[in-house]
């Protein structure tokens, strides 16, 4: 099995300042439409198939690989993309929250396992140094909030309906 976690602070200094409901708002459109947020190329199909008040089901290819993932949201909370269908099963989670002094936090974590794959094999290890390294997940949340602050500042980060 595959387990990781990476958390930073939403609001490093020298950035512009997110509230929650738009650290929130990145959150849901980067669920919603990968393609924003991913490096050009790297998702090449993002779309909704279903979708309730709670949760979404999206289908997208994303490294050339198809997948579905169900999609729950827990408003201004947390955002848990269970991986369906894919190379993937599991959970990967992003969640926002204020630590103990009150200053606003980003943590990404998952427990996953490779489908077909041997537990714990040679694939799974390889995946697990590569989430765990500093091109992984850590990257990754550095990038959502980057990615949200340019949508910030052109105008096209919407609060989700």
């Amino acid at each position: 099995m595959i387990y990781s976690t990476a958390t930073v602070l939403v609001n490093p200094p020298g950035e512009i300042k997110l509230s929650r409901a738009q650290a929130w708002a990145g959150l849901v459109m980067k669920a919603q439409d990968a393609r924003l947020f991913l490096p050009e190329g790297l998702c090449t199909r993002c779309e909704a198939t279903e979708e309730s008040e709670t949760h979404f089901v999206r289908e997208a290819t994303i490294g050339g690989q198809d997948l579905r993932e169900i999609i729950t949201l827990e408003p201004n909370r947390k955002v848990t993309f269970f991986q369906a269908t894919g190379p993937r099963e599991g959970a990967i989670v992003n969640e926002i929250f204020e630590d103990a002094d009150g200053t606003l936090m980003l943590r990404f974590y998952c427990y996953l396992g490779l489908r077909d794959k041997e537990p714990d094999g040679p694939e799974e290890q390889a995946e697990q140094m590569q989430f765990d390294s500093e091109r992984g997940y850590m990257a990754a949340l550095l990038s959502t909030l980057k990615r949200t602050r340019e949508l910030l500042a052109e105008g096209r980060l919407h609060s989700p309906a």
